[in-house]
């Protein structure tokens, strides 16, 4: 594989002080993801296109790829955008781990071009932060 192929991964991971079920629930529901991720008209089935709203104006389109309930949830997040630096063809993988606690929290999103560090950059800082909401989400669940 040639290094202009190669792409990156930003990974975020982080421990979640409650079961897989809440934070299944906060991932797979369309106004619940509205509350920490975007506005968004996703359905929990795989094939089913949909699409993020950003607050900054972007659009991204997705498509549901795969599906383990309380486990496993992949989806595809094109982000088209005229400068190529911007421009993301990319996988997220949400991967709930059971724990002692609670549940260990995988995000990834694949398929960064090495000329794209501020995008990298950008998503890793992007990427805490929505997990922190998220956390916040799954906190205030009944």
């Amino acid at each position: 594989m040639s290094t202009a192929t190669q792409t990156r991964s930003v990974i975020v991971e982080r421990e979640i002080a409650q079961p897989a079920a809440k934070i299944w629930k906060a991932l797979t529901q369309s106004h619940l993801i509205s509350e920490w991720l975007m506005n968004n008209d996703f359905v929990a089935q795989v094939g089913h296109k949909f699409k993020l709203r950003g607050e900054w104006g972007g659009i991204l389109d997705c498509e549901v790829l795969a599906i383990e309930p309380e486990r496993s949830l992949s989806y595809a997040w094109d982000h088209a955008n005229d400068d190529p630096l911007y421009a993301l063809k990319s996988v997220v993988t949400y991967t709930l781990t059971p724990t002692a606690t609670g549940t260990h929290l995988r995000v990834e999103q694949a398929g960064f071009r090495p000329e794209q560090k501020q995008a990298y950059g950008g998503a890793h800082a992007g990427w805490k932060q929505f997990l922190e909401k998220l956390e916040g989400v799954v906190d205030q669940q009944a």
